[in-house]
């Protein structure tokens, strides 16, 4: 039985796991809209690009799970790619 959760995923191993997926970190959010920590992320067949909030480690299971649902990953793929 898996143990796993999605909200307890540490935001240094998602951000890896987007790097690993081809994602690529555009720009900080704070540079060029207002204050706050937030991250945008890219892929040439997304529709729309993943927002992280770098203030706050572990990811929050309703991000983790948008991105799952855009990148087209399943939670179990997921699983074995960030738990290898």
């Amino acid at each position: 039985m898996n143990t796993y959760k999605l909200s307890n995923i540490a935001l240094d191993d998602f951000r890896r796991f987007l790097f690993e997926e081809g994602c690529s970190r555009t720009e900080t959010y704070s540079r060029t809209k207002g204050r706050g920590g937030h991250e945008k992320w890219n892929r040439a067949d997304l529709t729309r690009p993943i927002i992280l909030q770098t203030h706050i480690s572990p990811v929050p299971e309703h991000i983790v799970k948008n991105t799952l649902r855009n990148l087209g990953i399943t939670r179990k793929d997921f699983f074995a790619k960030i738990y290898q």
